[in-house]
C-alpha cells in the first residue's frame, strides 16, 4: 500500500481547527474601492505554491501564507489585509494590503502590482524586505489602456475638486506640493487612500462639535433663528412671572454668540418644564415653541 502524503492546510483555510486557532486578523479590511470592473474580483481568492509555502492573496480581503509541511509549528499566517490603492500619475498601479501579523517590531504588508494576463491568476510571490512581500497578480481586467485610471471613478463632485485644482496649478495659485496634498484629500474622500490615524481622530472630532457652520450665511440663519426662539420662550416664562437671569448670569461665559444662544434656549426650557407654574397651560407652550 502507497502512503501519499497530501499538504497541510493549517489556517485559515481549514474549516476543522477550532476558531481559535484560525487566523484572527488585527483590523477589518478597508471598504472595497477603485474601477469598477474590478470589484468583480472581490469574493474570490487565488492561490500559487512555492516551495514550500502557498500563498493566497483575496482581492479587498487580505493574503495569506501557509507553510505546506507537517510539523507541528508550521506557519500558516496573515501578510497583509486590505487597506488602499497605490496611485501614480491618475493611474492605480498597486493593492497595498497591510496590519498583517507582526514581525519583529513592524506589522507584515504585501503590496500587489496588477498587470494584463489572459487569465486571473497569482503569478508571482517575492519578499524584496523582512516582512515586506511584493505579489504579481496577471488579470485581463487591466489590459485595457484607460482600465486603471483615477479619474473616472470618482464622483461628479470630485471630479470638479481636481479640476479646480489642476486649474489652480496651471493659474501658479498653489504648488506642486499642494496640489499633491489636495489630490490626497480628494482620493482619501473617495475611499481610495486611508486617511492617517491624526487625520481620522480630527474627522471624529469635528462630528462631535456641538455646532460646525459652513459658511457665514448659515451661520446668519441659525443666530436668527435661535434668537426667535429665546424671545419666544423670554416672552413664555414672563408670562407666567418665572425669573431666569440668575441661571442666564451663573452660564455666561467667553463662548461665540451661537452657543450663548443655545445655552440661553436650553436654561429657559429647564426653567419652563421645571416650574409647577405652568402645569395644565399646554396652550401657550405649544403656540409658543
Amino acid at each position: 500500500m502507497k502512503v501519499v502524503e497530501e499538504p497541510n492546510t493549517f489556517g485559515l483555510n481549514n474549516p476543522f481547527l477550532p476558531q481559535s486557532n484560525r487566523l484572527q486578523p488585527k483590523a477589518a479590511p478597508s471598504p472595497a474601492s477603485g474601477p469598477a470592473h474590478l470589484l468583480r474580483l472581490a469574493g474570490k481568492c487565488f492561490s500559487l505554491v512555492e516551495s514550500m509555502y502557498k500563498y493566497e492573496f483575496c482581492p479587498f480581503h487580505n493574503v495569506t501564507q501557509h507553510e505546506q509541511t507537517f510539523r507541528w509549528n508550521a506557519y500558516s499566517g496573515i501578510l497583509g489585509i486590505w487597506h488602499e490603492w497605490e496611485i501614480e500619475n491618475n493611474t492605480f498601479v498597486g493593492i497595498w494590503m497591510r496590519d498583517g501579523d507582526s514581525c519583529e517590531a513592524k506589522s507584515r504588508q504585501t503590496k500587489v502590482l496588477l498587470v494584463c494576463g489572459k487569465s486571473n491568476k497569482l503569478a508571482e510571490v517575492s519578499e524584496p524586505s523582512t516582512c515586506l512581500y511584493s505579489l504579481m497578480f496577471e488579470t485581463p481586467l487591466v489590459c485595457h489602456p484607460h482600465s486603471l485610471l483615477v479619474y473616472p471613478t470618482l464622483t461628479e463632485v470630485l471630479r470638479r475638486k481636481w479640476d479646480e485644482a489642476e486649474q489652480s496649478l496651471y493659474d501658479e495659485l498653489i504648488t506642486g506640493q499642494g496640489y499633491k496634498k489636495m489630490l490626497q484629500e480628494i482620493f482619501e474622500e473617495a475611499g481610495l487612500l486611508r486617511a492617517t490615524e491624526e487625520k481620522e481622530t480630527e474627522k471624529q472630532s469635528k462630528k462631535r462639535q456641538s455646532l460646525e457652520f459652513e459658511s457665514v450665511e448659515k451661520c446668519s440663519k441659525e443666530y436668527q433663528q435661535l434668537s426667535k426662539e429665546v424671545e419666544k420662550l423670554k416672552d413664555l416664562l414672563a408670562h407666567h412671572g418665572i425669573a431666569y437671569e440668575k441661571k442666564l448670569a451663573e452660564n455666561a461665559s467667553a463662548e461665540p454668540i451661537a452657543h450663548k444662544l443655545i445655552t440661553e434656549k436650553q436654561t429657559l426650557l429647564t426653567d419652563s418644564k421645571d416650574n409647577q407654574r405652568l402645569r395644565g397651560d399646554t396652550r401657550v407652550w405649544t403656540d409658543s415653541l
